[in-house]
Formats: structure tokens, C-alpha cells, sequence
């Protein structure tokens, strides 16, 4: 790009020392190291293009780490290639490498992704799948985070003399042109094709690029145990053609690292947020894949209520990833946006989203871009997106730039802008600097050029969504993560009625848990694999499976099935909530609903029964010790425990129902109790099952204030249930005696 003169801001606004560094090491960022060279990379033609080119010139070391990777991905489409050239497959291309420089190692550290994801992914190789690496090609994952995190760092280390960061993984449907035509023909993955994609990545030299393989080795380390040696120091790797944009600059490497049991959590990725958006004099532009982070936020309304505040323009993808991503991203964007809306008192915030005539309806271009300019002085490129789990919940590399006063450096990443600009409204970057001359703002700018076949509109119109769907969509961007030991404090009675529980007891239930956590994920990608490699997919469609449903509905028999059903499922602990479903699915949510309460009262009356004449010690060996350290509470309060264990459950529903017919309750008690504990529950799985029998006929007929306000309902209730029922039961144990304890 051709550096400009950048406009001159007016002196009012500013509010630092342009000499001054903006970057703190320990604070906001890593550590600053020098770059010979620095090249900023548009779009995965040009990435894949200059990380081939830099690959060829690797004789030692190649370092690898990915939130995805994908060995299948086509890195270059050229119409001509040479029999001796390098592969066009990734995977292909490594094995080449290797076999042509015998001292070369390529270690790639991918995230251990759960099977969830793995529709979209490719069989991990070292399960014997598909791509068959060479001997010095090393393939490992990265499960070294937390709960529900994931590693979201995107780097490549050539000799420890050349690094690529940004946010783009060497995996499929990321290649793409500037153009982002909506009939390129070779954005393909498979056999179907993939939306329009644009990224950006910074490729760094010198003591950039070796902090950069610092990180990467320290990353093997922590996941595999073993230590990756340096390679010697080698001359430049720099490929002839990837261009440099700038010379002999301090480059700042900013991180996120989750808090863990190993390691305190590092918050350099929002520090360095935070300090961009306060030192902003005039302008703010940000490129993001999502736009939710809520104290980013927070920084950015406090800006917007200054009198002579910056400009804040920030460009997002108009549609979001799939139904989970929509009503979690994208309604937490929303309100942010409507926060911010709030606070502009003076018209100073905008929000757009690329757009291109000729794309399929709900298919936008997929901006996946991580990028702030401030003030033509700061420019940041890397993997961190502006969401919440993205300051605190996954593993997260920037790296940052800045002026200092240098001019050139200033007019090169004014030039970057426009660069940007002009891609999205499909003019040329001139035209972007003469009409931001004539404009003087970026809004002025855009509403000039705009209204092209490829332009930049705004987001205007927003959903409304309800306070309570809201709050259940932050569940999915989490800010920090939250342990294990915490889940089971606040969820588990057992630890919770036991606070002093022994180590070794509070170890065996972290087990437990992780056991069941672990054969949940197992049946997860079961299913899964299922979906993805047999006839399952097409074979259980919505059609089939109302057409199932009326078909069994109709059979005279049909209703003593389910009333049955429920007892056996009780006794082998099969899901109750699967069943409840398949009766409101078959026959409406009040006939379902009445058969469903009827066939657990039938299963709760049955377990009783069988409680009244098993011996007892056959009884007291079957309940668990959290359900024996309530009974003094059980026989003091029948009919409020009873309906506290049934919203709770402390034991199997059989195991409950013999306790409690072994040391006398009632039977009224019990029923009622039962009654009215299962009450909710099963409203609640009404609920959803009418839902998704809607969903099955018609998917926009879904409510979802229905669902949300369901699903808050049972767990406040469940919550203040479990809380009495811990408090009823230090009531009953005598100060000082913690009940039976093994020794």
C-alpha cells in the first residue's frame, strides 16, 4: 500500500504525548519486541500465498498452533502447476517440506476441540484417520483449558525468524479473494460451497517472531510435556513476494490466558482494549467477528459521552453461525449496540456490515477480521474477538503497532484503512482518501461511496429480545471460566451439606463428575459421527419423525405405553424428560402432559410399594449418603422434603421413593409431595416438547420467551429449593456433628 498524508487532528484531542509508547509490558502487553519487517495480509489468498512462500524457505522448524486445522485445505488455486512444485493440500504440502529439507520438523498444535464440533472438523489424524503425516510432522492437541474454553491462538513460526498472527487458521472455508465474489468457484469445501470470507494477519520478523516462538513453544510444553529446542538462528526467512508496510517498528504481543489451577489468568488483551479506546482522539475503527464484550463496551459508552469524544465506527457480519450462535452472540450484540445507541449523545457511534448483491438469503460475508485503528497512530491485528470469553475464557494472541510521532508510520496505517475501506465499498483506496478529505468523518466517508452492487450498509433495525433471554445468552460468553470445584459447590448437595467434606472425599466427586462430563461428550460424538458418516442425517428428519410420532399416537395402545414407561426408566435411571417429550410430541401438550404426570406418579407409587417390603438394610445399601444425611430432615418435614427431593434429586427417583417408604412417610405425604415437586419439571419439559413439536412443522413458529421463561422459572425454584434443603438439614444435625464419616 501507498503510504498518505494522514488529516491532522485538532489539538484539543490530544491526550497523550505522541511520543509516548501506549504499550506497558506486564500490563497490557506481553512484552514489545523489534520487527525488522512487518506485512499486513488481506484476505486467505494472500495468507495462504505468503505462508507457502515463507514455508519453502524453512529448513528447521515450522510451529504451528490453531484453534482449527484441516490438512485437506487447498492453499493456492494456479492454473498452471509445475509436476515438481509443491502440493496444493496442506497436509500434502508438509510432507513435502519435510521430505525436502531432512533436518525440518513441523509441530502443529491444535485444540482439542469436544466431538461437538466435529461435523465441521476433520478426523484428528492420530486416530489413524485420513491424512498420514510424515515422521517429522508432529500432530498434538491442546486440551490445557478450562471448562467450555477453548485456544483461539493463530500462529506460524518459520526458524523462529518469521511469524504470522491474525485470525486466520490453516483450515478450510477460509480462502477467499478480496473480491469476495459471489460466484468464485473455487470457495468450495467438499462439495459445497462456503460464503465469503475475509480476515487479516500480520507477519512479523526479528525479535518479533521470536517472541512469538516463544509463545508457540511454551504452549507444546504445557500440553505435551516436552520441550521444543530453538532451532539455530537463521538469516531472514522473508519471502521476495510478501510486501512490507513497515520497517524497524516495535511490535507490542498481547495475551489472554484463562485462570487456571497451573496458572493465573492473564488479561492483556483487554488491558490493551481498554488503554486504545482511552487514548482515541478522534476515531476508532474496529473490523470484528462479534461484538459483545461487555466492558469493551463500557469504555466505548464512556467515550461516547464526552463532549469531543472520538468517532466509533465498527464493522460486524450481518448474520451469525447457526441457531446456538444466534440467540447468544447475537443477542448480546444487540444489546450492546443499544447500549451504546443510549449513550451517543452527540451521533458519534456506527455500526455497518459488508454487503455484495448476489448472495443466497441468510448468507452474508463472513467477516472474521480482529482489527483496531486508533487515530491513525495504533493498528492491531490478532485472534482476539471482542466478546467476553474472548478477555478472559480462551487463549488469545494480538499483536499491536503504534506511531510514536513517526509520520510514515502514521500514513501507512491511515493508507491500511482506507485500504480496507475500499474493499468493502468496492472503490479504489483514492477515493476513500478524497472523500474522507471532503467529508471529514468516517460516517460522511462510507455514506458518500456506499450504495454499490458490494458496499457497507447500517445496522439499523434490531430484534427485541427479552430481558430473560438475555441473561440466559450470557451463559455463552462467559467472561472468565468457572471451575469445577466451583460447579460442584454451587450445584452439588453433597458438597454443599457437607462443607468440610475430606479431600479424598471431595476428589472421588470431582471424579464423579468428570466421569459423567466425559460420557456425556463420548455419547455426544457418538452421535455425532453418527450424524456425519451414516444415513442418520437424512433418515431422521423433521417429516419422518412427525410422521412417527401421529403414527403412534394413533394406535389404541399407545397411552399405556407411556403411563408404563415411566417405571422401568425410573429403575435403570433412562432420561424421564425423553419420555415426557415423545408424549407431547405424539399427543399434544395436555394429553401428554396428563400422561406424562400420570406415568411418574404410577412409577412413584410402584417404588413405594416395593420400599414397604424389601428389608431394610437392602434399602439403606441402596440410598447414597447424601440421602441417608437427610433423614432426620425427611421425617421431621415428609411432605416439604419429599417435594424438595423430587425438584432436587439427591438419589434416583426409585432409591428416593424406597427410602422413603422404608423409615415411614406417608404414602400421602410421599404422593403429594411427588405431586408437586415433579410438577414443574414436567410443565417445563411440556413446554419445550410442544415447542419443538411446533418446530418440527414450522421452525419460525418457535417462542422463545416461552422457553426462556420456563427454563428460568425451574431453576430459581430448584435453586431456592436446594438452599432450604441444606438449611432444614444443619437444623437437624446437632452442632458439632457432621454426620458419619468414613475414617
Amino acid at each position: 500500500m501507498q503510504p498518505v498524508d494522514a488529516p491532522t487532528l485538532s489539538e484539543s484531542r490530544k491526550h497523550r504525548d505522541p511520543g509516548e509508547s501506549l504499550f506497558r509490558p506486564g500490563v497490557n502487553c506481553f512484552t514489545v519486541a523489534r520487527a525488522a519487517r512487518v506485512g499486513l495480509l488481506v484476505d486467505g489468498e494472500a495468507y495462504f500465498k505468503a505462508f507457502v512462500a515463507a514455508a519453502e524457505r524453512a529448513t528447521r522448524s515450522i510451529l504451528i498452533l490453531a484453534w482449527d486445522f484441516n490438512s485437506n485445505t487447498c492453499l493456492r488455486f494456479d492454473p498452471e502447476t509445475r509436476d515438481d512444485g509443491p502440493p496444493a493440500r496442506l497436509g500434502d504440502f508438509l510432507n513435502w517440506l519435510t521430505r525436502r529439507q531432512r533436518e525440518l520438523h513441523v509441530h502443529i498444535l491444535d485444540w482439542d476441540y469436544p466431538l461437538v464440533f466435529g461435523v465441521d472438523r476433520e478426523l484428528p489424524p492420530t486416530y489413524g484417520f485420513g491424512w498420514r503425516a510424515h515422521r517429522r510432522v508432529h500432530l498434538a492437541y491442546d486440551n490445557t483449558h478450562p471448562v467450555s474454553g477453548s485456544h483461539h491462538q493463530k500462529i506460524v513460526v518459520i526458524d523462529d525468524a518469521l511469524a504470522f498472527i491474525g485470525g486466520f487458521d490453516l483450515t478450510e472455508r477460509r480462502w477467499d479473494t478480496p473480491a469476495h465474489s459471489p460466484d468464485e468457484p473455487h470457495r468450495v469445501c467438499g462439495e459445497a460451497r462456503y460464503p465469503p470470507f475475509h480476515d487479516l494477519m500480520m507477519a512479523v520478523d526479528g525479535q518479533a517472531a521470536l517472541a512469538l516462538a516463544g509463545i508457540a513453544r511454551a504452549r507444546w510444553m504445557g500440553a505435551t510435556g516436552h520441550a521444543l529446542p530453538p532451532p539455530a538462528p537463521a538469516p531472514s526467512r522473508w519471502p521476495a513476494s510478501l510486501d512490507i508496510d513497515f520497517t524497524d517498528i516495535d511490535v507490542a504481543l498481547a495475551r489472554t490466558l484463562p485462570e487456571t489451577a497451573l496458572q493465573t489468568g492473564i488479561h492483556e488483551v483487554e488491558a490493551l482494549y481498554l488503554d486504545m479506546i482511552a487514548a482515541a482522539r478522534g476515531l476508532i475503527y474496529i473490523e470484528n467477528q462479534y461484538f459483545t464484550a461487555y466492558r469493551i463496551g463500557e469504555a466505548l459508552a464512556a467515550r461516547l459521552a464526552e463532549p469531543d469524544g472520538p468517532e466509533i465506527v465498527v464493522v460486524v457480519r450481518l448474520f451469525s453461525h447457526g441457531w446456538l450462535e444466534e440467540h447468544t452472540m447475537h443477542v448480546l450484540r444487540t444489546r450492546l449496540i443499544q447500549r451504546l445507541r443510549v449513550a451517543d449523545h452527540y451521533g458519534r457511534f456506527h455500526i455497518f456490515y459488508p454487503h455484495i448483491d448476489g448472495l443466497d438469503e441468510n448468507i452474508c460475508i463472513d467477516l472474521h477480521s480482529k482489527l483496531m485503528i486508533v487515530d491513525d497512530e495504533v493498528l492491531r491485528i490478532g485472534s482476539a474477538n471482542l466478546c467476553n470469553r474472548s478477555m478472559g475464557m480462551d487463549t488469545e494472541c494480538d499483536a499491536a503497532l503504534e506511531a510514536r510521532g513517526d509520520p510514515q508510520v502514521a500514513a501507512t496505517i491511515h493508507a491500511f484503512r482506507n485500504e480496507l475501506l475500499a474493499e468493502h465499498l468496492a472503490v479504489a483506496p483514492q477515493q476513500v482518501e478524497d472523500a474522507f478529505r471532503q467529508q471529514g468523518t468516517l460516517r460522511g466517508t462510507i455514506d458518500a461511496l456506499a450504495g454499490r452492487t458490494r458496499t457497507l450498509k447500517p445496522i439499523e433495525r434490531l430484534p427485541e429480545w427479552p430481558e430473560t433471554v438475555i441473561e440466559l445468552a450470557s451463559v455463552g460468553d462467559p467472561a472468565a471460566p468457572v471451575s469445577l470445584d466451583r460447579l460442584i459447590e454451587e450445584f452439588s448437595p453433597e458438597v454443599a451439606v457437607e462443607e468440610e467434606v475430606a479431600p479424598r472425599h471431595r476428589r472421588k466427586l470431582v471424579k464423579r463428575v468428570a466421569l459423567k462430563v466425559g460420557l456425556f461428550f463420548a455419547v455426544v460424538g457418538a452421535l455425532t459421527a453418527m450424524w456425519r458418516y451414516t444415513p442418520l442425517a437424512a433418515w431422521v428428519d423433521a417429516s419422518r419423525i412427525t410422521a412417527w410420532a401421529e403414527e403412534f399416537a394413533g394406535r389404541p395402545w399407545a397411552p399405556l405405553v407411556i403411563l408404563v414407561a415411566y417405571t422401568p426408566a425410573c429403575i435403570v435411571m433412562f432420561p424421564r424428560p425423553l419420555i415426557t417429550l415423545a408424549a407431547v410430541v405424539a399427543f399434544g401438550p395436555f394429553l401428554g402432559f396428563a400422561y406424562a404426570l400420570s406415568g411418574i406418579l404410577i412409577a412413584a407409587l410402584l417404588t413405594y410399594v416395593a420400599g414397604l417390603y424389601l428389608p431394610r438394610h437392602t434399602v439403606h445399601s441402596f440410598a447414597g449418603r447424601p440421602l441417608r444425611r437427610i433423614t432426620d430432615t425427611l421425617r421431621r418435614r415428609s411432605l416439604l422434603a419429599v417435594t424438595a427431593l423430587r425438584l432436587v434429586p439427591l438419589a434416583p427417583f426409585a432409591v428416593e421413593g424406597l427410602v422413603a417408604a422404608a423409615i415411614g412417610i406417608r404414602l400421602w405425604h410421599f404422593m403429594l409431595g411427588t405431586l408437586i415437586g415433579m410438577l414443574p419439571g414436567t410443565l417445563a419439559t411440556t413446554i419445550f416438547g410442544d415447542q419443538l413439536e411446533a418446530a418440527l412443522h414450522d421452525p419460525t413458529q418457535i417462542n422463545y420467551t416461552v422457553l426462556a421463561a420456563a427454563v428460568v422459572g425451574v431453576s430459581l425454584l430448584t435453586l431456592a429449593v436446594r438452599r432450604w434443603l441444606v438449611s432444614q438439614h444443619r437444623e437437624a444435625v446437632p452442632h458439632g456433628d457432621t454426620g458419619n464419616r468414613a475414617r
